[in-house]
């Protein structure tokens, strides 16, 4: 009797929880290559934008940043929420400003993912409240290695990370409370971690850990997933050793150290999962070439040594990279190679309306957000010029829910090509096609129209694509891994969404299609193309 009354319990319990969460919570996962995120059941395409450190502080920066987005086709908004703001008092929360973002982002239709910039944000540890950070005696500082403190929590306070704990849980809490609607999708937690300094924490109680035994959960966790070891980590693991220098060797320091991060973090998810279980991850501030750790945050969830966190960090779902440097696809091609799903949290604005469409075409991922997108203005006149990133977003809102389905069934790529590229051209097949790109040139001089160009080609039917992009001349072929016919443009038409259907704004033929050989996309501004195709025999 009592087990069954005790049954009834948990399953009340469960009922009560589903109905406050008022529907299926949002979801991550991959599939057949491509990143989803669901949302009510369905695939939601996060056209995101992360806003500055400094645009998420006050009630009246919703009210004038969230309307400016949802006028861009911005429909995902990742804001940090600090947590000096949200505990300015210990063990007095106030959610007033987090409570207004919420309601201001629904009202815009417009969702939020929740930055938590708790212990550490970009390494330092500035946006820990006053109380945490003037006590160094119960909050301690990792040191560096003439034993000065630095602005950094040591990731050994355990009093650091129980009320860091608790105040995300808190933040949870909240958020499950005030938002049935779901306006949150997902909670990054922490910021680009890790440790800036000579490679560790040289705190006594550090050196202290460092120099005892790796756990043994740890080594059993890498030895069970040998086949999937990247190449950082074959080449300095051995399990055979005791000490962290003898089973890391060199990388030692930085395998500590990512260990550390890697357990506080999971324990600060788990706090909040608790509460309320959105999907979570971590991001990374990527290294610049030849820096070391140290130079980088050491210790973030970088691909070299990221499955220390996938053994120490169980309740983290995903992975992100921050991409500010030139080599966009080599760090996305990096985490899906361990089975990441693609969500790139901040990228580099001035690229980001080309490397939005190789994310979303060639790398399939769930959402992109450009850092700083609160900087960017919608027109107010038409004497004033249209951002390309809100150019980009406006066609992918077009194709509406033909992209994730088209993600999910192979028939999306994408490429940019840059002036300093490598090579003048790139190629894609898909359809049974070779989309040959290269930059737009002027004619007869041959002078680049672009230094920048990005496509993103999407099959909605047999011999039929809709093409997104600017600034590349498109040479279609057929390819010949699939017949010896002979390709030829059927149509090509700039076209734009109208109710249900489209409406075709222009017949590009002529100069225009260079006499029916090449789709000649604007040099400048963002469009969306219909092109037909056919094939004949030879």
């Amino acid at each position: 009797m009592k087990m069954k009354r005790l049954l009834v319990g948990i399953g009340l319990i469960a009922l009560l929880a589903a109905s406050a969460y008022g529907a299926e919570l949002p979801a991550v996962r991959l599939e057949h290559g491509a990143s989803q995120l669901i949302v009510h059941g369905q695939p939601f395409l996060a056209l995101g934008g992360e806003l500055g450190n400094s645009s998420a502080g006050t009630e009246a920066q919703a009210d004038a940043i969230l309307p400016r987005l949802a006028a861009m086709h911005v429909n995902t908004v990742l804001m940090p929420v600090a947590w000096d703001q949200l505990e300015p008092t210990e063990g007095t929360y106030d959610f007033r400003i987090l409570d207004h973002w919420i309601a201001t982002a629904r009202a815009n239709n417009i969702h939020l993912v929740l930055l938590w910039f708790g212990s550490w944000k970009n390494a330092f540890s500035n946006y820990a409240p006053a109380w945490v950070k003037a006590d160094t005696a119960r909050f301690p500082r990792a040191r560096a290695i003439d034993g000065a403190p630095l602005d950094i929590l040591s990731t050994f306070g355990a009093e650091t990370l129980r009320l860091d704990s608790r105040a995300f849980s808190a933040l949870m809490a909240r958020v499950r409370k005030v938002d049935l609607q779901q306006t949150v999708l997902m909670v990054q937690v922490e910021n680009e971690v890790g440790y800036l300094g000579d490679r560790r924490d040289r705190s006594t109680e550090a050196d202290r850990a460092f120099n005892e035994a790796v756990p043994s959960s740890l080594v059993q966790a890498l030895l069970a997933k040998r086949n999937a070891w990247t190449p950082e980590l074959a080449a300095h693991f051995h399990p055979e050793g005791h000490t962290w220098k003898e089973v890391f060797g060199d990388a030692a320091d930085e395998a500590f150290m990512t260990w550390r991060y890697a357990t506080y973090i999971d324990a600060v998810a788990q706090a909040g999962k608790a509460q309320y279980s959105l999907p979570m991850y971590v991001n990374t501030q990527l290294p610049a070439p030849a820096e070391r750790a140290g130079e980088y945050p050491s210790g973030g969830s970088y691909p070299s040594f990221q499955q220390i966190y996938r053994a120490a960090a169980p309740h983290i779902d995903f992975y992100s990279p921050d991409i500010y440097w030139p080599e966009f696809a080599y760090w996305v091609q990096r985490y899906q190679t361990l089975d990441n799903p693609v969500f790139v949290p901040e990228a580099k604005i001035e690229s980001a309306p080309y490397n939005a469409l190789y994310a979303y075409g060639e790398a399939k991922a769930f959402g992109f957000c450009p850092f700083g997108i609160d900087s960017l203005r919608p027109p107010t006149s038409d004497k004033d010029a249209t951002p390309l990133v809100m150019q980009v977003y406006g066609a992918l809102n077009q194709l509406g829910a033909l992209l994730p389905q088209a993600q999910l069934d192979g028939r999306t790529r994408g490429l940019v090509l840059h002036a300093s590229s490598p090579r003048p051209t790139q190629t894609v097949s898909l359809g049974g096609y070779l989309f040959e790109a290269t930059l737009s040139r002027s004619w007869p001089q041959k002078t680049l129209l672009s230094d920048d160009g990005a496509v993103l080609v999407l099959e909605s039917k047999p011999d039929e694509f809709y093409i997104v992009g600017s600034g590349l001349t498109v040479s279609i072929t057929r390819d010949s891994d699939v017949d010896d016919r002979v390709a030829g443009i059927a149509s090509i038409e700039e076209v734009s969404k109208l109710g249900a259907g489209w409406k075709v704004l222009r017949r590009l033929n002529g100069d225009q299609s260079n006499q029916g050989r090449q789709l000649s996309m604007d040099p400048h501004e963002m469009r969306i193309y219909r092109v037909r195709l056919y094939a004949i025999a030879r």
